[in-house]
């Protein structure tokens, strides 16, 4: 039976309940999984508050009684490339079949979430059958990706016929902190099934019910591929005490990812006990450089800023070379203010530095605009004088994420993309 455990905290004690109505207490339900792990069953008298880190992964987890995620791990770093490709294609058939159950999962989300979170993040948060769709091609796609498990990174051979070889192996268990957006549950447990590993999924609060949905039917995708479907678990306490537990749960945790905000990245960095993959925030940049198209440049920028303004690679800096400033700043403005304020859609409200007001109206740029990742419609622009002051801004302001260089210049595109230093750049 799968054990679906939350935890509270009423001020002195960790108290456990269960939401299968099945009678059974959380001592009676640890004593159940311990017994199945050790071979005895183990005398367990509460959950005082001193010892919640031992008990809160029993309460937290998706927990089955008679195997724990470090149970997963060797079945998956076993697993061939074609059993976790049919896995892969299962769990991908599995979501698209559980659509209704999600997408009322996903409504029950955002009806709760609507007044407490922008229009930004409810679409975010907001699952579609052709967001859906995109989720079981991701899924599709990491299949389709070579096997990384087993591939030889170096061999060397020593003078006395030694051969070493440096090869890549499974991480084991591998904890994923992240905010609410649905789709990153799929993505997650597609890469790490693909790489061998288990996952701990923690999300934010908003989108429990419909990561809760997704994960459901990505176990039943895995029990038909014939792996352990505790592969995949999800974290059903969404308070800040669980992802603290995550950052400290040493002999649980082979590795900790978290996908998130400024204060969860550094909250993982400075207190993760486990190892711990630093990423960071989206400020990420458009230069326009003085040989530009400059139609083609609105649109890109239009579309880097409004497509999707709540994900992390969206544009939240723009800078525009000075030659051109006069002239694109207007057509900027014409397009992501006056004709989405026309047309009825949230204009872009632009933050200008002095040189960029001079040219149109918009909100003066506080000092900490440039560093910051508003996810919103709100874009910071300034003008520079030309390729070397945007790749001198970039270097301040940057979280080293995403950033583009519109222009026909090939020499300009050429020093951008060598001197920005950032995960993508185009």
């Amino acid at each position: 039976m799968n054990y679906l455990l939350k935890l509270s905290y009423d001020g002195t004690n960790y108290c456990g309940f269960q939401v299968q109505p099945n009678g059974r207490s959380v001592a009676q339900t640890f004593q159940d999984g311990l017994e199945a792990v050790l071979g005895c069953r183990p005398d367990i008298k509460g959950c005082s508050r001193t010892d919640a880190g031992v008990h809160a992964l029993g309460f937290m987890l998706n927990f089955h009684a008679d195997t724990r995620i470090p149970a997963a791990k060797l079945p998956l770093a076993l697993a061939d490339a074609d059993t976790k490709n049919a896995a892969l294609e299962a769990m991908a058939v599995a979501l698209i079949a559980a659509q209704d159950k999600i997408l009322d999962a996903n409504k029950q989300d955002v009806e709760n979430a609507r007044g407490r979170v922008s229009d930004v993040m409810l679409d975010r948060l907001a699952l579609t059958p052709g967001r859906l769709t995109d989720m079981a091609k991701g899924m599709r796609e990491v299949a389709a990706l070579p096997d990384p498990v087993g591939a030889v990174l170096r061999k060397i051979v020593r003078p006395n016929g030694l051969l070493i070889e440096k090869t890549a192996v499974p991480m084991g268990v591998i904890a994923i902190i992240y905010e609410s957006r649905p789709n990153v549950t799929s993505d997650a447990a597609a890469l790490a099934i693909k790489a061998g590993s288990a996952c701990i999924l923690r999300c934010g609060r908003d989108a429990w019910a419909s990561c809760h949905a997704i994960v459901e039917a990505l176990r039943a995708g895995l029990r038909r591929g014939r792996l352990p479907e505790c592969a995949v678990s999800l974290i059903e306490d969404t308070s800040h005490a669980s992802a603290n537990e995550l950052m400290t749960a040493d002999g649980l945790v082979d590795l900790l990812i978290p996908r998130g905000g400024t204060g969860l990245i550094r909250a993982c960095v400075e207190n993760a006990t486990v190892p711990c993959i630093q990423t960071g925030t989206g400020i990420c940049h458009v230069y326009v450089d003085k040989a530009a198209d400059l139609e083609m440049a609105v649109d890109i920028v239009e579309n880097a800023k409004t497509s999707r303004p709540s994900v992390c690679n969206a544009e939240e800096a723009l800078l525009v070379h000075r030659d051109v400033a006069a002239q694109f700043l207007p057509m900027l403005k014409a397009r992501l203010v006056d004709a989405r304020a026309a047309a009825g859609i949230t204009p872009v409200e632009l933050h200008l530095d002095a040189r960029a007001a001079a040219i149109i109206d918009g909100v003066p740029a506080a000092p900490q605009d440039f560093d910051t990742e508003y996810l919103d419609y709100k874009l910071s622009v300034a003008v520079v004088d030309d390729v070397d002051a945007a790749i001198t801004h970039i270097a301040k302001h940057s979280t080293h994420h995403s950033e583009a260089i519109v222009t026909a210049d090939a020499a300009a595109a050429q020093r951008f993309t060598t001197c920005v230093d950032s995960a993508a750049v185009y």
